[in-house]
């Protein structure tokens, strides 16, 4: 068998063929041996040009499978719970797409049962913390030469959403990522939140309240704020602004050389988050294919998946009521005690 590790891809779909086509051509070390999806002919078309891959419409086939040795997850959230808990009982090493289930208390149980398994075998896929930008950030908080990191502004823009894009949708597909990159920047949990609807956008879907204003706060009082505009029309945006007691620094905003010519000026926005975190995904795949390999992860783990969860679930009853609310966390297991500093992973 290959050195390399060999895994099954649950899941054929936007976002699974991307990490297929990484995994066969940008990262070291791995290679794609099953791709699972229900729709067979669509699981086929992705292994195209992978001999060594087979196409299965069962997950828990695929995991049972001798030559499989490390799973990637890319599934709706809710088939999440059932797939996870499978690969712990075989300890196998795996990546899950965000979110690691839809609520707190499935990813509790997943938070049990990997304590109960005695190693984090889990690693999130949050890939923000593996962009060049959030790590420079990262490097700026932790060198404190501004002083104290005070409070975090974020902007977090869509062109526009697919059809079935709910209200709560905003909270727990879009604003999980700020939700994590400040725990991630401040290495702190967050205590409350609040969602203030001002006036919508004449392009939000029935159902949706577009944008929105998140209110957030942490265990020192670091306050954050986020604007969630999924319908924004221009472009794909996300942007970070740190205020330090000596100064603040952005990144994100437009990408690209800044032009100035014939009497116009003006840069390029990224169509979608595949181009704007392209890089950071790869980084990130590599660091949990290396990880793996010497039996860790690289990444965020089963306990940061929870907490997203306790702040999403916080966040969306925010949305109803408007008040601020607490974010309620069960105790922290020891096995996930190791303190990350705000750096790439």
């Amino acid at each position: 068998m290959s050195e390399n590790l060999r895994v099954a891809v649950i899941g054929a779909g936007r976002m699974g063929i991307d990490h297929i086509e990484r995994l066969s051509r940008r990262i070291s070390g791995a290679e794609v041996a099953v791709v699972v999806d229900v729709d067979l002919a669509r699981a086929q078309a992705a292994i195209e040009g992978l001999p060594q891959a087979v196409a299965l419409t069962d997950a828990e086939e695929a995991i049972s499978r001798d030559d499989v040795n490390a799973v990637l997850i890319v599934t709706p959230g809710f088939l999440h719970e059932d797939i996870l808990i499978k690969c712990l009982e075989r300890d196998l090493p795996i990546l899950c797409e965000k979110p690691l289930t839809p609520d707190a208390a499935s990813s509790w149980r997943v938070v049990q049962a990997e304590e109960r398994l005695g190693r984090r075998r889990i690693q999130v896929g949050f890939m923000r913390r593996f962009d060049d930008e959030y790590a420079q950030l990262g490097s700026l908080i932790r060198e404190e030469k501004l002083g104290e990191m005070l409070m975090l502004h974020c902007a977090h823009r869509n062109p526009n959403t697919p059809p079935g894009f709910t209200n709560q949708m905003l909270i727990n597909d879009s604003v999980v990522h700020e939700f994590d990159v400040i725990r991630f920047l401040t290495g702190e949990e967050i205590t409350s939140v609040q969602v203030r609807l001002g006036k919508p956008t004449r392009h939000a879907s029935e159902g949706q309240h577009d944008p929105q204003h998140v209110l957030i706060e942490t265990e020192s009082g670091v306050l954050a704020d986020v604007e969630i505009y999924v319908n924004a029309q221009f472009g794909y945006e996300v942007a970070t602004q740190a205020v330090f007691e000596q100064g603040t620094v952005t990144i994100g905003n437009d990408a690209g050389p800044y032009v100035r010519t014939a009497g116009t000026w003006g840069g390029k926005i990224t169509p979608g988050f595949e181009e704007r975190f392209g890089a950071a995904y790869d980084v990130e795949v590599q660091a949990w294919v290396d990880a793996a390999k010497r039996g860790d992860i690289g990444g965020p783990s089963a306990w940061d998946g929870y907490a997203t969860a306790a702040c999403c679930e916080a966040g969306v009853s925010a949305q109803v009521s408007g008040e601020k609310t607490a974010v309620v966390l069960s105790p922290k297991p020891a096995l996930y005690s190791t303190t990350r500093q705000p750096e790439l992973v």
